[in-house]
């Protein structure tokens, strides 16, 4: 099972990229968890430095951008 967390305070910005990590897990059919990661302690522990950000697994993929689904899937396969 995928763990994706997507790091940022709540702006627009996040709530995008949180639809198109969820949308990329459910068109490749596989079991994740999706979490929002709003606790700034937390996210520079994870070791974002801008948000948004799409941490999977433990390993941030993407940071300070909104990734599309297309791509979001690469960081899930």
């Amino acid at each position: 099972m995928k763990k994706i967390q997507v790091c940022g305070m709540g702006c627009q910005k996040c709530g995008k990229l949180y639809e198109n990590a969820e949308a990329a897990a459910k068109e490749l059919g596989i079991e994740y968890t999706i979490e929002k990661v709003s606790d700034m302690a937390e996210i520079v522990a994870m070791g974002v430095m801008t948000t948004p950000a799409l941490v999977v697994d433990g390993v941030l993929k993407s940071a300070g951008r909104i990734p599309g689904v297309e791509h979001i899937k690469g960081f899930l396969k």
